[in-house]
């Protein structure tokens, strides 16, 4: 039976991450006035935790977060200045170049042809369309899934959508979280490629042990016993 090898996009494929934090630095230093830097920051991460059932993943939901912790913190004293300064920072976030990450081209290209490839990711659906597009990694793939989540239920839906057994689907990404823990949960194998920097909603402290379950340091060790 033909083997699915799908792939998380943000921090996987491209840098994504990093942006996010250079971003939180510029918004908690309009802050700084009203709270010190690292408690605006705990601010804005609780607000967009309660915001998540709501707005879900991506770069407008952190934006209309950000408003509304600049709201809060300042006490509703911040000017439309200040707000505009925010929106601002959201669009820069969003028209942010693409940065392939090292090795990334090449596994694609070597496993195009043997599996049917697939990008699995969540966030924004334009936001990630955007970037795909910015990529110039669509041709490598079969399919392309933006999801508004990663849990158990939505990996269910897109196997079946794939029509592959469990079994027989592999997920590629750096999230324990959302990338490899629910996929080994329905069956699937998953393969983790940590990332230097990790959103904290996304981190496990636990170690996975899993007979389905790889690490590597880099995605080009994939090749070694996939390709």
């Amino acid at each position: 039976m033909e083997h699915v090898i799908a792939f998380d996009a943000d921090d996987t494929l491209w840098v994504n991450e990093p942006y996010f934090r250079e971003t939180e630095d510029k918004f908690c230093a309009l802050l700084e006035d009203y709270l010190p830097i690292h408690t605006t920051g705990q601010e804005l991460f609780k607000i967009e935790m309660n915001n998540l059932a709501l707005y879900g993943y991506g770069v407008k939901g952190f934006m209309l977060s950000m408003v509304e912790t600049a709201i809060q913190v300042s006490g509703g004293t911040m000017g439309l200045d200040g707000i505009e300064k925010i929106l601002n920072l959201g669009k820069e976030l969003l028209e942010r170049d693409i940065e392939i990450l090292p090795g990334v081209v090449e596994v694609l290209q070597s496993l195009q042809g043997k599996y049917r490839l697939v990008v699995a990711t969540k966030g924004d659906l334009l936001d990630q369309q955007r970037k795909l597009a910015k990529s110039g990694l669509e041709q490598y793939f079969h399919h392309i899934e933006i999801m508004s989540d990663k849990q158990e239920s939505d990996y269910l839906k897109l196997i079946k959508h794939l029509d592959v057994d469990p079994a027989h689907f592999t997920m590629i990404g750096n999230s324990l979280k959302s990338d490899i823990l629910p996929v080994l949960a329905v069956g699937g194998h998953g393969i983790h490629v940590p990332y230097h920097t990790t959103w904290a909603h996304e981190v496990v402290s636990h170690k996975v042990e899993h007979k389905n379950f790889r690490e590597v340091e880099d995605l080009s060790e994939v090749l070694s016993f996939l390709d």
